[in-house]
């Protein structure tokens, strides 16, 4: 079953014109070669330029996109755009430019010692983070790991990266990135991966929805727009189609909705099912995507303290109103214990916070129109906020039947301020955790991320970890985090990210292909992050962190400038919780 189709914003800014994309294509391809055959040494140095860049537009980046989401100035929820926007940017730019100084002096990104192990099964698996010494003081406790295809050993897999680089790849190429209208950072993180990783040149095409974010874009990317190695244009379906099918692009990465990503490939109507059933796409370039999910958070049953209690609850809470709920990984199906002793505790705790917070600006299009398919779907749906007939009040449907085979909850994304919860049977971790990978591996949409919330002395009691690490090793997804929400595996960067291998462009969920990957990886299959249960002093992107916008910034200016002179000051700041 598909997502819900996104309706078209209305453009603030002048679409390209078609005689102006032909135009910016064949420069493009006309620097695309240019492009392939420079130094590593330059493309370093166009990095630390981009840096500069992004620096200089970070202040009026974010208070455009905080005007434009309806953030109030210096509230807490301002830290969303400073981390999920030039933060995260800056860290990918960083890791890049670590990663391609090994590249040139050692022909793929290093790994650190002892970072290389095995599953039980024989897997292999690399620890990439914390891999800077600056990571374990802000992360402590965090470790990211990113699990191979069955294909790779320890004895290959130097073989299998920076692919680019050890193979002399000259030829370059022309990707169309369609960017996504929620996130500021995905679109220039995928330009990034392309140009770096990959050695395409860019078109970025701005989604309508944050397209006030272009200008900003082209002006801290201009050492790469200067030179015709990406281009940002702007419009909507039309200008996208152009492009799709111009002969001057080469390849496609889209960042949003599958049903957007099956109109491009297999046509709209009629011909689209008509196409799938014969197996003849509309569209035959290479493409790659990320499409988003309905995502699970598993909570295995344990014995919590008042204050674990309150804890967790944030770190859903977070998973929820961040971003007023458009993200492809926010928190949207609870997956309990119905024999959980301290479920009833844990929801009311999670319905309570929300309920404190007010309604989010409902930016995203055609937000009220999907949260009233699953408010009518479900009649006792529990409004946690007077619903003024405008935004979308933060919406909680419990106690929903896991065996309903068309549960609309389970089936549809709906992107938007509405949080789901399915009680299963188990007392513990050894008894809930098979039944709950079952349940999200077969009756849930999407196979992009997950988390899971396990108390340690789950996993020390009788068969607690083994159920873990086999949940780990079965879930049939791109992204797991334990203890923590699975954005923090999408701002990394040195992790992996995308939705879990092997969708045919028929059945595409989550999407095909990976982006990020700085360790530069041929055949990822999916990335792991660990983190500590209980987290003090809050993470910035728990929404209650009083001085979240400001240790959000300072967070940004340490990733463009790493020095331990600025740690105090980034530890001072947490600590005002």
């Amino acid at each position: 079953m598909p997502s819900y189709a996104i309706p078209s914003p209305t453009a603030t800014l002048p679409a390209t014109p078609h005689d102006e994309l032909d135009r910016i294509v064949e420069r493009l391809q006309g620097a695309k070669d240019r492009f392939a055959a420079i130094s590593i040494d330059r493309r370093i140095y166009l990095l630390e330029q981009l840096v500069d860049g992004v620096l200089e537009v970070a202040e009026d980046w974010v208070a455009t996109a905080i005007d434009a989401k309806g953030l109030g100035a210096g509230s807490a929820a301002c830290s969303e755009e400073w981390l999920g926007g030039p933060m995260t940017v800056l860290r990918n730019i960083r890791c890049l430019q670590k990663a391609l100084a090994d590249v040139r002096d050692h022909g793929a990104p290093r790994i650190p010692p002892g970072a290389i192990d095995e599953r039980p099964d024989g897997r292999v698996t690399v620890r990439v983070f914390p891999d800077r010494f600056y990571d374990k003081i802000l992360f402590a406790g965090f470790h990211a790991e990113v699990w191979m295809d069955r294909s790779i050993t320890r004895e290959n897999l130097a073989n299998h990266q920076a692919k680019v680089y050890r193979e002399g790849d000259r030829s370059g190429g022309v990707a169309l990135v369609l960017g996504a209208g929620n996130v500021a950072s995905i679109g220039p993180m995928d330009v990034l991966h392309k140009l770096f990783i990959e050695n395409r040149v860019c078109v970025l095409k701005m989604n309508p929805v944050n397209e006030y974010l272009g200008p900003f874009l082209s002006q801290a990317m201009r050492c790469l727009v200067s030179e015709d190695w990406l281009e940002v244009v702007y419009g909507g379906a039309d200008v996208g189609a152009h492009l799709v099918a111009h002969e001057g692009v080469d390849e496609i990465h889209i960042t949003g909705s599958d049903a957007t990503h099956d109109a491009i490939v297999w046509g709209v109507g009629p011909e689209q099912a008509e196409r799938k059933a014969k197996g003849t796409p509309l569209m035959t370039k290479p493409i790659s995507s990320e499409l988003g999910n309905v995502t699970p958070v598993v909570v295995v049953p344990g014995r919590w303290s008042d204050a674990e209690i309150a804890f967790q609850a944030e770190n859903v809470v977070s998973m929820v109103v961040n971003n007023a709920s458009f993200n492809c990984n926010a928190a949207k199906l609870l997956v309990t214990s119905a024999d959980w002793p301290q479920r009833e505790q844990f929801l009311n705790r999670i319905k309570s916070m929300l309920a404190g917070f007010p309604p989010r600006k409902a930016y995203y299009p055609g937000a009220r129109d999907r949260w009233s398919k699953f408010v009518e779907a479900h009649p006792k749906a529990e409004f946690l906020a007077h619903d003024d007939g405008v935004d979308v009040p933060w919406t909680f449907i419990g106690d929903l039947d896991s065996n309903a085979k068309e549960e609309v909850c389970f089936r549809r994304e709906p992107f938007c301020g509405v949080l789901h919860e399915v009680p299963l049977r188990g007392h513990m971790a050894e008894d809930f955790l098979p039944a709950a990978t079952q349940f999200c591996n077969e009756k849930v949409w999407g196979t992009l991320a997950i988390s899971i919330l396990i108390h340690p002395h789950s996993r020390e009691a009788a068969g607690g970890e083994a159920a873990l690490q086999r949940a780990l090793d079965e879930l049939r997804y791109g992204s797991i985090a334990v203890n923590t929400w699975s954005a923090i595996i999408y701002g990394l960067s040195t992790t992996t990210w995308g939705a879990f291998p092997g969708h045919p462009l028929d059945d595409i969920q989550s999407g095909q292909g990976f982006v990020h990957n700085t360790y530069m990886f041929d055949r990822p299959w999916k990335s792991v992050l660990q983190a500590p249960f209980k987290i003090s002093p809050k993470p910035p992107w728990f929404p209650t962190h009083r001085n979240a916008h400001r240790l959000a910034e300072a967070i940004t200016r340490f990733e463009a400038h790493p020095s331990p002179i600025k740690l105090p000051l980034i530890a001072l700041t947490a600590a005002l919780t």
